[in-house]
Order: C-alpha cells, then structure tokens, then sequence
C-alpha cells in the first residue's frame, strides 16, 4: 500500500494540481495515509509494538484500514471525476489518470487490509500453534 500511495501522490505532484481544488484532497489523503503507513510499517518492522503491549494494535489497525479504504474511495472518485481528456497539457491528463488507477488500487488494498485485519482482530487467522489449549484437566 505504501508503493501505491507513493505512486498516486507522486504522479499528482508532478501534475499543475494546484489549479484543480479537488486534487488538493487527493493530496491530503494519499500524502496523509502514505505517511502513516510508512509508520505503522515501521514500528512493525523494529517490532515496537511489543514495547507497547497495552495498545491494541489489531484493533488499531482494523480502524485505520477501514478509515483509510472510505477516505480512499473519496479520493479514488474525486481523481477520476476530475481527469478531463480535453486539458491543454496531455502529461498532465496521463498522470491523474494514472493517479486515478493507482487511487483505486490502493482503495482496494485497503479494503483488502481492512478484512485481514478483522480477521486478526476477531482471532479468525489464529493457526494450530497459536491455538494450543494449555490447562489440562
């Protein structure tokens, strides 16, 4: 997802965004939750959620996904609503349809992201090893 954010903030930047209001929400989000993904994937990656034990980071995950995949679908609507074939500069309309595609990718890994998360949350995914009983009686 993060590969996919990159992408649809990077092909905005390189566009004259500023001259369409509605790109600016596309920006604030995909450059927003670009970032805090970048976070998350971090503190995974150097395993700080361990040092934090008393925040629940399955649930907290399961929210940012669900809030990220609704927030995306807004601006996956907004980029394509606001791609027009006509402009005076063809690079321009290449990269917000591009933007546009990768918008909706990444809306869809989030919402991918949202029902493993669920699953996690729940304790769906949980394997034989993690599901051991260990009172004996």
């Amino acid at each position: 997802m993060g590969v996919l954010g990159l992408l649809v903030w990077a092909l905005i930047a390189d566009t004259t965004y500023h001259l369409h209001a509605a790109y600016g929400w596309v920006m604030f989000v995909s450059i927003f939750f670009w970032i805090v993904t970048v976070l998350f994937f971090v503190t995974y990656l150097l395993q700080l959620q361990l040092r934090f034990y008393v925040i629940p980071w399955s649930l907290v995950l399961m929210i940012f996904n669900a809030v990220a995949t609704v927030l995306y679908i807004t601006a996956f609507v907004t980029c394509a609503a606001a791609v027009q074939p006509t402009s005076w500069r063809q690079w321009d309309y290449n990269r917000r349809a591009a933007a546009s595609f990768f918008a909706g990718l990444t809306m869809i890994a989030y919402g991918a992201s949202t029902f493993f998360s669920f699953r996690a949350w729940k304790g769906f995914g949980s394997n034989a090893a993690t599901s051991q009983v260990t009172d004996h009686t």
